[in-house]
């Protein structure tokens, strides 16, 4: 028999160097034991670890009534059922001058999922892509994989994180498809306000590529700036807001998140963005059907009351 060597992905490998999972696992394996100092959890976004967050009932019972249901057992459609669907357009088009409809929504597994779909339609050769520093250590990670070349635009501290658009507009050139913005901000907590977010979006026009959104934290905000989400603009630029139940309902765990189009203009269906994001889903696997069936009565049933509370803890914690 032959010697052999088992040769590891340097795609694989050089991505984990971006983990923070990865990162985490190494510190608590190197966790003095005998020191009896409390830890606090500063590396991982899991709000349901806290006592004080715990999603709100008519969340628990949705999913109970559709699991004991026993419809929604079987497999689910790829990008999602339609109800999900039609209720996430619903739900997103609250605050937008124009309504989405189902097929302009994917649902998928979890916001990190909607992620490596979103980039792995945008893979091209040579191709490269805007990131955010400081940013959220998934889309390098993902970006690597995707052979998408990445090229890091500041955020200015001093003026509240904000994008530097002059450097951003520096690092495009004809081979950029896309600029991803978190907003509110992971790790740095902005929140941006309207009119810098219509800035991006006209700089993405100038640029001619779209705009990634990333809205995991959206409505979690207690200062100055509401938040206003990025697809109001996607009439000046193409935008796909990623998103999920994770922060917002506090159920990280629960792995349902989504893609919407915000394209009035429809510059992704010229481009064959759609046709990528569809061939990109065919690959992965689908959310678990009761809880996307659990999703219209999570979106349409829980009072602002819920919410109110939530951010007043923060709002409480944050000052302390």
């Amino acid at each position: 028999m032959k010697n052999w060597k088992l040769r590891g992905n340097s795609d694989i490998t050089s991505a984990s160097t971006h983990s923070i999972a990865r990162v985490n696992a190494h510190v608590k394996t190197h966790i003095n034991q005998s020191d009896q100092r409390p830890i606090i959890p500063l590396s991982i976004g899991d709000p349901s670890i806290f006592p004080c967050f715990r999603t709100d009932q008519v969340a628990e019972d949705a999913v109970v009534d559709a699991l004991r249901s026993a419809h929604f057992n079987g497999y689910a459609p790829k990008g999602g059922a339609l109800q999900p669907k039609r209720s996430l357009a619903e739900y997103l088009s609250t605050n937008l001058p124009y309504k989405l409809s189902p097929d302009d929504v994917y649902v998928t597994v979890g916001a990190k999922q909607a992620i490596q779909i979103v980039l792995s339609a945008l893979r091209r050769p040579d191709a490269n892509i805007l990131l955010p520093k400081p940013g959220y250590p998934a889309y390098e990670a993902l970006s690597v994989i995707n052979h998408l070349e990445i090229r890091h635009f500041d955020l200015v501290q001093e003026k509240n994180w904000e994008v530097d658009l002059t450097g951003l507009q520096k690092l495009a050139d004809d081979k950029t498809v896309a600029m991803v913005i978190i907003n509110p901000g992971n790790p740095c907590g902005n929140v941006y306000t309207r009119d810098h977010l219509k800035e991006i979006a006209e700089t993405a026009r100038r640029l001619g590529i779209l705009v990634i959104a990333d809205e995991a934290y959206g409505h979690l905000t207690f200062g100055s700036n509401p938040f206003v989400p990025m697809g109001l603009f996607g009439n000046i630029a193409p935008i796909l807001t990623l998103g999920s139940l994770s922060k917002r309902w506090m159920v990280p765990g629960w792995r349902i998140g989504w893609i919407a189009r915000s394209d009035p203009d429809g510059i992704f269906e010229e481009q064959g963005i759609v046709e990528c994001i569809k061939r990109s889903l065919i690959t992965n696997t689908e959310p678990a059907t009761f809880i996307q069936a659990a999703l219209p009565q999570i979106l349409e049933k829980t009072t602002n009351d819920f919410f109110v509370k939530t951010v007043n803890i923060l709002r409480k914690d944050a000052v302390l």
